[in-house]
């Protein structure tokens, strides 16, 4: 089959639509003349890039005949390619580190917001969409992977997938691999600089824990790397997000080994059977194993064929640096549970695991990992949260009948501990170590297109969301940055408020929240750097005038026709469900939230 990165797969892919630019209503097309930001794009950059080049064929403005087909490439959410999703005014498609030198230059001169897109796997669609007038960088072309065996190393540039990544050590060595994401489309520079993580966290921790070096273009437009950014900088891109700092050129990756021989299954309970002992048994398990062990639980409500009635699916996805017959002892003495045997087990190479994990068939080429696979999305949205305390079963049993009631969403446990245990907190900006048993995802995907059906599974997994409350992590509530959620909180268009990134920064951050505040306050004092969930600078900084609010002739045409804003301009409300009411969770588990949405 076909594979797909949907971490609940689901039986489609939906091809996504030419996008009828003709009638966008952006505030891009209210300049006094349509081409002038292009055209004044385009002699900035020739001014700044030497020796001067056919820049003029990296710019994709909307008269362009490739605009269109541009920018969908990399759109991974449906959601956000529509008619009325706000457009970028050009897009630059960068082929070499002087030409993001140049972009940065000129996007400051021009006064426009620059988004950067890598992978276009934002869940929010935050790196190529914006409410304000904005350029894109489209960082597809700068798609490098120099591997170096003899130093265990590679420099992988912003561009490349993961799976080029993968490809690249495995036509170099059958005994290394790199600890990343399991979806092979994903672009390297969105995922390493808000952590990475995949399914050997557990053996060798996040992808950012593995980053030894990188080169970045500063908001002064030089070129710079480990030595020369200095060390606080070089924290903050392994985990705070490269959309705060700078633009992500590439990092230097360490390899990791791994065994000429690992093994894979995937094993399925249903809760009417003995899947509630499972997924009981799992939470004490999988963050407890063998460092070498990594398990994910999916749990997906269903219909049953047998009985024809909604249910719920326990099924445990693992990946083992090892062979069959010592997994299948290991989980036979710590989860006897599962009930695992050898035949449910595949034995198979590192790069073959890549391909499972990614929903190929077995037997596909390694070659595969090279599709892009351009111009297919879901209709998504992604939440998550950290539980440090297992899940009681009558918790579980009360959870399964929510999955049931709420409709399509699912939930995705990811097993924590071993090496994540190890590394401290302040490490990296990513904070969420030693305490967290596992990182919950909550999926709904669909395919009808319609602000009827978004509003429907939007509120559908908000609701979910809600009922997990109790369960998961507090004061704050944590997130994951990379499962970006605008629900949590946004930065009101405009604005350089530390109180408002203090709302989504202490979820994503947690006590690292500050030192990135006084990073970015030192790099980048005007803001120029942003996103909807940036950073933002001290309020006693050096901030001045954000790059939007400087009166060029530009944005003094632009801010009489304002973009529709596309992201929640509140959090949702949560207030206690009374005692009476549906929703409350079994004595001993607290109390259920509900969402006023």
């Amino acid at each position: 089959m076909a594979h797909s990165c949907s971490l609940l797969p689901l039986p489609f892919i939906l091809v996504l639509a030419l996008i009828p630019f003709s009638c966008i209503p952006s505030a891009q097309s209210a300049t006094d003349d349509g081409s002038s930001v292009h055209e004044s794009l385009l002699q900035c950059l020739q001014n700044n890039t030497t020796p001067q080049e056919q820049i003029s064929k990296l710019l994709y403005p909307q008269t362009s005949a490739s605009y269109a087909s541009v920018l969908r490439a990399y759109i991974r959410n449906a959601r956000f390619n529509t008619s009325s999703t706000p457009k970028p005014a050009v897009i630059i498609t960068p082929t070499k580190a002087s030409h993001v030198q140049a972009t940065v230059i000129c996007a400051k001169k021009v006064g426009y917001q620059l988004k950067t897109r890598s992978g276009g796997h934002d869940y929010d669609g935050l790196s190529y969409i914006s409410d304000q007038p904005f350029l894109i960088l489209d960082m597809f072309n700068l798609k490098s992977v120099q591997v170096d065996i003899k130093d265990e190393s590679a420099w992988v540039e912003a561009g490349a997938t993961l799976g080029e990544v993968y490809y690249n050590i495995w036509q170099r060595s059958k005994v290394h691999g790199f600890p990343a994401g399991v979806c092979p489309t994903v672009g390297v520079g969105g995922h390493l600089s808000g952590g990475g993580y995949g399914n050997m966290l557990r053996k060798y921790g996040l992808s950012v824990d593995n980053v030894v070096d990188a080169q970045i273009v500063d908001v002064n437009g030089k070129l710079l790397d480990r030595k020369s950014m200095g060390e606080d900088l070089f924290w903050a891109i392994r985990g705070g997000g490269g959309g705060s700092f700078a633009v992500i050129i590439s990092y230097k990756i360490k390899l990791v080994p791994v065994p000429e021989t690992v093994t894979v299954f995937r094993v399925e309970r249903f809760v009417e059977e003995d899947g509630t002992d499972v997924a009981y048994k799992w939470q004490l398990v999988a963050p407890k194993t063998s460092n070498d062990l990594f398990m994910r639980m999916l749990l997906q409500p269903v219909t049953s064929k047998a009985t024809k009635k909604k249910t719920v699916r326990v099924s445990v996805l693992a990946l083992y640096l090892g062979n069959a017959d010592s997994l299948v002892a290991l989980l036979g003495k710590e989860f006897p549970e599962m009930g695992l045997k050898k035949e449910n087990c595949m034995e198979m190479s590192w790069i073959q695991s890549v391909l499972w994990w990614a929903n190929f068939d077995n037997g596909t080429s390694p070659d595969a990992l090279l599709d892009r696979n351009p111009d297919s999305a879901d209709f998504l949205k992604r939440k998550s949260d950290y539980v440090q305390n297992p899940i009681s079963k009558d918790g579980l049993q009360w959870i399964w009948q929510k999955l049931i009631e709420v409709g399509k969403p699912g939930l995705v446990f990811n097993a924590y501990g071993g090496r994540m245990d190890e590394i401290p907190a302040s490490d990296t900006p990513f904070p969420h170590r030693a305490g967290n048993l596992y990182k919950m995802q909550y999926s709904v995907s669909w395919d009808e297109p319609g602000a009827e059906a978004e509003k429907n599974y939007l509120n559908q997994i908000r609701r979910l969301y809600s009922y997990m409350t109790p369960f998961v992590s507090k004061n704050p509530r944590s997130a994951f940055l990379n499962y970006r959620d605008v629900d949590i909180g946004v930065m009101e268009p405009g604005k350089d408020s530390y109180e408002q990134g203090r709302v989504y920064g202490s979820k994503y951050f947690n006590a690292n929240f500050d030192r990135l505040v006084k990073v970015k306050t030192a790099v980048d004092p005007e803001n120029f750097f942003r996103n909807e969930q940036s950073i933002p600078t001290l309020p006693n900084g050096k901030a001045g005038m954000t790059s939007h609010t400087r009166c060029s002739r530009y944005t003094r045409a632009i801010v009489k026709t304002p973009v529709p804003h596309p992201f929640p301009p509140t959090n949702p409300v949560y207030e206690p469900l009374q005692p009476h009411e549906e929703g409350v969770p079994p004595a001993g588990d607290g109390k259920a939230y509900e969402a006023k949405l």
